[in-house]
């Protein structure tokens, strides 16, 4: 589980409640219709925009925010190695053999087991590269959208709920209760906005830059296995895509099992 995705929703929700505690009655921040208003809109609005499937996969791949860790860079680098081995012990056809979870090294191990050239590989795995970042901006840009929608319908709402505010000047006893139920929607949009859809997008963003630059480690492992499957050499190569403080070294790398 990603603790600071964890840490960081709840410590938000419960100083803000902290906050409403303290200042009086959380029961004035409850209002239904206030709700509808900015959930139902930005549900509409975001629909309109995306595909379903493209909804859904925003909101699965907002729970793997929360449920899963993300893939250390390191992890990649000992991989590759691991794979450097195999090679240079039982031959580049060997590599065709091995079995991972992961797609995108399975192809990568069948292109170098099936004799293919350098410029084959680099061009076949650099279009999944490029391939997963379009999907992936297409999940982050579903809660960028409903980033901007939220405080759009809260605005909204809070505009009808003057109008009806003004419909009622005759009764000056209503005007207070009326504002303070208009300025809801408000707060309702700024906060889904500023506390969860943009957060998240943030977070989905964050976690495709890891990803690339696991995918891009494997890309050059690749390459650098079907050049000169040398572990040393590799791992020189392949550290550099990490930063120098967290670079694991080669002795101490995990070299048994892929991923």
């Amino acid at each position: 589980m990603d603790i600071a995705s964890l840490l960081g929703i709840i410590s938000g929700i419960s100083l803000i409640v902290s906050a409403i505690f303290i200042g009086g009655d959380i029961h004035n921040f409850i209002n239904i219709p206030s709700m509808m208003i900015v959930g139902g809109g930005t549900a509409a609005t975001t629909f309109l925009t995306f595909q379903f499937k493209d909804v859904y996969a925003a909101f699965k791949a907002a729970y793997f925010v929360f449920s899963k860790d993300k893939e250390e860079p390191n992890d990649a680098v000992a991989t590759m190695i691991r794979l450097c081995y195999i090679s240079r012990k039982q031959g580049l056809l060997e590599l065709g053999k091995i079995k991972t979870k992961s797609g995108f090294l399975k192809k990568a191990c069948g292109l170098i087991s099936d004799g293919s050239p350098e410029h084959v590989i680099r061009a076949a795995l650099s279009t999944e590269i490029e391939s997963l970042k379009m999907r992936h901006y297409i999940v982050q840009d579903v809660f960028r959208k409903m980033g901007i929608y939220s405080p759009a319908f809260g605005m909204l709402g809070t505009l009808i709920g003057l109008v009806q505010m003004l419909s009622k000047l005759e009764e000056p006893s209503t005007i207070g209760p009326s504002m303070a139920v208009a300025l809801l929607t408000t707060f309702y949009g700024s906060l889904l906005s500023t506390l969860f859809f943009l957060p998240v997008a943030g977070k989905l963003k964050s976690r495709t830059i890891m990803e690339v630059i696991n995918l891009e480690i494997m890309l050059e492992g690749s390459i650098s296995i079907l050049e000169n499957n040398n572990p040393i050499t590799v791992y020189e190569k392949l550290s550099s895509f990490i930063p120098e403080r967290s670079r694991q070294p080669m002795t101490s790398m995990n070299l048994r099992e892929l991923p």
